[in-house]
């Protein structure tokens, strides 16, 4: 399996799961009472067109290289990581407003049995969490991994609103805004979450060096080809799912200009041989000084 539909599946598993507990998290929350519920069933509801916009950046990042897009179009899925990450902000203004509001206002005690639907959304979206993640490091995709955490961040919430529900039907009466501080607490953690995202996705766009471990990868399988004497300068960028590189090969200054040439052929075509995840591959030859 490629590793486009292995981000494509997950996002797809993704999509069904967040639709199906929008649902569940809106009607428990409508007939339980419980404005934690209600908030995390719109953060699931932003979820959902989230995953959908992650959908179309992987498929529309792994196009081929064009005469226009001659590194290919995989600077669209950070873009997309983005705009997920707008989604996150917003859902999370939404649910604070919300959640302030609510404060304020007296409503029933939630319903008791609220907790059994949030302790199963919790198992499953932790799980859902680990699978999505799991896959995106598997097609080493910065917008599916933005998918997971959206996962991660469900999962918080509704541990955030099954204590604040816990705490409203321990206590009783005069406690009813322990579900709604539950979910400002939570708002506040898909915020700081939202930053995590957007971080890496900023240092992607930036061409920032963030790749020493496949720097030394490079290096040690460069040595290994016959001819090379040793490598200096190795510049990494990623876009979407492959890493473009810039290398110098060093190589005996006395061979002709077509042996050098042809060094770096075999060069680069072990390089992506080895590893898969490479996409244009340029190598600098420069004569040794010895």
């Amino acid at each position: 399996m490629t590793n486009e539909e292995t981000a494509v599946k997950a996002t797809y598993f993704s999509i069904v799961g967040n639709t199906s507990l929008a649902i569940i998290k809106g009607l428990a929350g409508i007939f339980g009472n419980s404005y934690a519920l209600i908030a995390d069933a719109i953060e699931s509801t932003t979820d959902i067109f989230a995953s959908f916009l992650v959908l179309f950046g992987i498929k529309y990042s792994n196009r081929p290289a064009d005469q226009n897009h001659p590194y290919g179009h995989g600077r669209a899925e950070p873009l997309i990581t983005f705009l997920v990450v707008g989604f996150l902000i917003t859902s999370a203004t939404i649910i604070g407003y919300e959640s302030i509001t609510n404060i304020g206002t007296s409503h029933e005690l939630p319903k008791s049995w609220t907790l059994y639907v949030l302790g199963a959304i919790i198992i499953w979206k932790e799980y859902s969490f680990r699978l999505v993640m799991k896959r995106s490091v598997e097609s080493n995709s910065s917008s599916l991994k933005a998918d997971a955490w959206h996962h991660r961040s469900d999962a918080i919430t509704s541990v955030a609103a099954f204590i604040g529900i816990s705490i409203a039907l321990i206590l009783g009466k005069g406690y009813e805004s322990a579900d709604d501080w539950a979910a400002l607490f939570a708002a506040g953690f898909i915020l700081y979450n939202s930053y995590l995202i957007f971080r890496p996705a900023l240092g992607e766009i930036m061409d920032e060096h963030l790749y020493d471990d496949l720097v030394i990868e490079i290096r040690k399988i460069s040595h290994q080809v016959e001819g090379i004497v040793d490598t200096e300068k190795c510049f990494i960028r990623k876009a979407g799912m492959k890493y473009h590189v810039d290398l110098h090969a060093i190589v005996d200054g006395k061979i002709s200009v077509k042996e050098g040439h042809d060094l770096s052929h075999k060069l680069k075509d072990t390089l992506r041989d080895e590893i898969p995840e490479l996409g244009h591959v340029l190598i600098h030859i420069e004569p040794s000084r010895s």
